[in-house]
């Protein structure tokens, strides 16, 4: 039980409300515990020597004491119920927190769909069984303590059965708990992949439909369902034994008082008020047994989901915080990749990004081009930390971004990610995500810069429109124009625009770029350096430095002339793309956005 006992921290704050609700169990345990001896004094005292009036009021004492048990069980209930759920939404809220520090790299390898069921199931299963810790499980051996006290006063003769009883009970509450862990992190397990398999389904319902799929995703779905569902029944089939196991060791240590008891009563030893009492106390020292294990289960789940919260938890960011933040006084955009490399594996070995030597003049437009998997994302990922390379380092404005505090440098630094991911929201509170602060008339600007305010101003409600989840009402290009928008809202130093306009067509991305120019250039009180990633080479024809990458390292840099001239692989790609077309150069018309064509 040691993951559950180190999520038992999150409880501190409500360590008074636990205590509370632990006197009131103390309360409970003692009417329980006080109802045998009063039948006792019934049987004994009262019919025995047929005295009426002991009988009725050693009864409505009976009745008093249910009455108040009634009412401290519900206060410790409600109590038990308030401190669990309050835990339970501190735990998730650190679940989520951590989520949020961690880094791309870690985020690869734990799933989604995992961290769904970690933050809903498991957290559930853990803030039931700390429900349940201040009303079963503290419950349970209190009883079986006052208990066996109450047995030993009452005949202590017959305590030795119970005690007798002690370690064959305990070895099998052991045996389970030991052997029934794995078997529900099994269960734990098949339902993360039954929910990532769902959650692949219902993100890509429009491509199973379009590829008519729907019987192999019905398929996929029922292995995962089923595999789960034999894992479950594995499970209970073992857990289902113990119920019986328990009872029968119950009835026998019943027949063993019944019958010791009984013999004790023939030769005037012990009295028939004893006996039954002994028997009660028997059954509650024996009961609250029965109910740790039917707390297996549970137990064995919350511990096997405990464990799986404390892995993200306890999961340390692979991009750590400096101890010692820098930051330029007044930054101007200055990017310089100094013999970069990066690995997803961690080290050199097998780079994604190999010795890339690159620089951005502040105001500059760089242009990444390379084949599919040539690194050119990874590249542009490395700018604002969301992987840290693997050696060399990257500097803005002369600091290693290693150097920056993290919120200081994506404030300087704003990605355009290649797939646009919207909120549930308006239009307005998307765009202005970044910069909660920004007025109407910027977030207007942002989005004329982006060619997105005529459609915005088109949909029923213009900015006020809702939009659904990610975006779910909008087409691919209106969801980029609106995450370009965004990322202009913020007014960086650096922009990176990741493929962000490749759902946009030609025409569209000619005005978008010219006004890009207009926004950055002219009406910004300076210059962003801005990076784009592009498949199109008409849409970097007039950036002020190409940079062709292949198999992670550079294999040229220089202007749309200089490489058309120089460069092979550049030459290939433009060729594929425009053919003997004539392009305008940007040295022939200026701005950004003026060597487009309609290739």
């Amino acid at each position: 039980m040691k993951s559950l006992l180190r999520l038992i921290k999150y409880m501190r704050p409500y360590r008074w409300e636990a205590f509370a609700t632990l006197l009131l169990l103390l309360g409970v345990v003692a009417a329980d515990l006080a109802i045998p001896r009063l039948t006792q004094r019934v049987i004994d005292e009262g019919i025995k020597n047929q005295n009426l009036p002991l009988i009725v009021r050693t009864a409505l004492l009976m009745f008093g004491v249910a009455v108040v048990e009634a009412l401290v069980s519900v206060s410790n209930v409600i109590l038990s119920v308030r401190v669990g759920m309050k835990t339970a939404t501190d735990i998730r809220s650190a679940f989520v927190r951590k989520v949020q520090t961690l880094s791309f790299g870690n985020l690869d390898r734990l799933q989604t769909g995992q961290l769904l069921v970690r933050a809903t199931s498991d957290i559930n299963q853990v803030q039931m069984i700390m429900m349940m810790s201040l009303r079963i499980l503290t419950r349970a051996p209190l009883w079986a303590a006052g208990a066996l006290v109450m047995l030993i006063l009452t005949a202590r003769q017959l305590a030795w059965i119970w005690l007798a009883m002690l370690p064959f009970l305990f070895g099998i509450i052991t045996l389970f708990l030991i052997k029934a862990r794995p078997l529900f992190l099994t269960v734990q397990q098949k339902l993360d992949k039954l929910n990532t398999v769902m959650q692949e389904n219902l993100a890509g319902v429009r491509v199973v439909k379009a590829f008519v799929r729907a019987e192999h995703e019905k398929q996929r779905f029922a292995r995962a369902n089923d595999d789960l569902m034999a894992d479950t029944i594995r499970v209970f089939n073992f857990v289902v034994v113990l119920m019986p196991l328990m009872m029968t060791t119950v009835n026998l240590a019943t027949a063993g008082v019944i019958w010791f008891g009984g013999n004790r009563a023939m030769t005037g030893e012990l009295t028939v008020g004893q006996i039954v009492a002994s028997v009660n106390y028997m059954i509650f020292a024996l009961f609250p047994l029965m109910m740790l294990i039917n707390m297996t289960a549970p137990l064995s789940a919350a511990e096997a989901s405990a464990g799986r919260i404390l892995e993200v938890l306890d999961t340390e960011p692979e991009v750590q915080p400096p101890a010692a933040p820098q930051r330029p006084a007044d930054p101007a955009g200055h990017v310089v990749f100094e013999d970069v490399c990066f690995s997803y594996n961690h080290g050199c070995s097998d780079p994604a990004i190999s010795h890339v030597n690159l620089e951005a003049k502040p105001g500059e437009m760089v242009a990444i081009l390379g084949a599919t998997g040539s690194g050119k994302s990874t590249l542009i990922h490395l700018i604002p930390r969301f992987y840290d390379v693997s050696a060399g380092r990257v500097l803005i404005d002369g600091v290693d971004v290693r150097d920056w505090s993290l919120a200081d440098l994506r404030a300087t630094v704003t990605i355009a990610l290649q797939e646009a991911v919207l909120f549930s929201g308006s239009v307005r509170d998307n765009i202005r995500y970044g910069r909660p602060d920004a007025t109407d008339a910027e977030i207007e600007a942002a989005a004329r810069a982006a060619q997105a305010h005529d459609f915005i101003m088109a949909m029923p409600d213009g900015y006020a429109t809702h939009i659904g989840q990610r975006g779910v009402n909008l087409s691919g290009g209106q969801k980029q124009r609106i995450a370009i928008a965004r990322a202009l809202c913020v007014r960086p130093r650096v922009l990176i625009l990741d493929d962000s306009t490749s759902a946009v067509d030609v025409e569209t991305e000619t005005k978008l770029q010219d006004a890009l120019d207009n926004l950055l250039h002219t009406q910004l009180a300076h210059r962003s350096t801005v990076f784009v990633v592009a498949q199109r080479i008409s849409t970097v024809l007039t950036a002020d430095k190409i940079v062709v990458l292949d198999g992670g390292r550079v294999a040229a840099v220089g202007t749309h002339a200089e490489l058309l001239a120089q460069s092979p692989i550049y030459r290939e790609i433009y060729e594929s793309q425009l053919g003997n077309r004539q392009v305008l150069l940007g040295s022939q018309s200026g701005g950004m956005g003026n060597g487009t064509t309609t290739g």
